[in-house]
């Protein structure tokens, strides 16, 4: 079956917008954190490589590689709590233990700690890929990429006989994620915990003044970045139906990225970013080749940020002299 070029362009800007909001869920990560102690958080990717891990062992271990149904939803439900519970752990205790120490040294400092953590979190991963689990194909090879078992299907909503396919895939994407970043905007813009994050973000040492307990607020924004990185590993690993210890880099630089190119800082800017990462990324694949699709979207990334260096939409700051 042969597809006009308008349906073509139409399918590959539908697979932009869903893999764009999946590297939009980890970008926020990125940027929440950046926001409030300006640390460039290298281990996020790999924190959410861990939370499709843990994911997988959650389904081997109750049995539901095979679910189908309404056991199919509460196994998803199932998933998507548990990695967000335990990436958003893992990420405060990360800050608990390396970040927070080095809280007043050089910047550098912090950045190499971070880099640290990201080993750590890889070499944990592929350990965890050697687990003796049938789901870890028995643990023989554990660096090799894990199959994630098909709970979502890829029937297409528009009919069979139409050119573009929105998937259930696609669906599930879309209710995963829009709620997750209007949530996430409500609680930054509405709520008390959302002004002391604004208030830590601007002047730390004003809001402790304030009777703000910095570190409290610190905690909650690295708890709410990992849980957002864990919600995005399952719906990662639902959507392509594959994981490996090594695919926290590639998300990570692609929202690290994207975080950039919106404004690091800024959550719009960072949705914003992820979409046209997405789009770009599908665009070239289809239209160029793929093996030029890392060169275009950091040529375009340069080409933005040499005529706006604080990203789409980042705000300009005063150097601090």
């Amino acid at each position: 079956m042969e597809f006009t070029s308008a349906e073509v362009f139409a399918q590959q800007v539908l697979n932009g917008l869903s893999n764009g909001m999946i590297i939009a869920l980890i970008a926020l990560g990125y940027t929440m954190v950046y926001g409030i102690i300006e640390l460039i958080n290298w281990a996020h990717g790999d924190l959410f490589m861990l939370g499709g891990f843990l994911a997988l062992t959650i389904l081997g271990a109750l049995g539901l590689e095979e679910a189908s149904g309404p056991m199919a939803v509460v196994a998803v439900l199932v998933i998507l709590a548990a990695s967000a519970g335990f990436c958003g752990t893992l990420n405060v205790l990360a800050d608990r233990i390396a970040y927070r120490p080095l809280r007043r040294a050089p910047k550098v400092s912090l950045l190499v700690t971070a880099i640290g953590v990201s080993f750590i979190f890889v070499n944990l991963g592929l350990f965890w890929g050697g687990v003796p689990m049938e789901v870890f194909s028995g643990g023989i090879a554990a660096a090799a990429p894990k199959d994630f078992p098909a709970l979502v299907p890829s029937r297409n909503l528009l009919g069979t006989d139409d050119g573009v396919g929105f998937t259930l895939r696609d669906l599930l994407v879309v209710v995963v994620t829009l709620p997750l970043m209007l949530g996430l905007w409500w609680l930054v813009a509405r709520t008390r915990l959302g002004k002391a994050m604004r208030a830590t973000a601007q002047n730390p040492t004003a809001a402790r003044l304030m009777g703000i307990d910095v570190d409290r607020v610190i905690g909650s924004t690295f708890f709410l970045g990992g849980a957002l990185a864990g919600f995005a590993s399952v719906v990662y690993a639902l959507y392509n139906n594959t994981i490996g210890f090594q695919m926290g880099y590639r998300a990570g630089m692609d929202a690290f990225t994207a975080a950039v190119l919106g404004g690091i800082g800024s959550l719009p800017g960072a949705v914003l970013g992820g979409l046209l990462i997405g789009l770009i990324r599908a665009m070239s694949d289809q239209y160029l080749e793929a093996r030029w699709t890392n060169a275009l979207v950091f040529a375009i990334l340069i080409l933005i940020l040499v005529f706006r260096p604080s990203g789409l939409l980042g705000m300009k700051q005063r150097e601090k002299v």
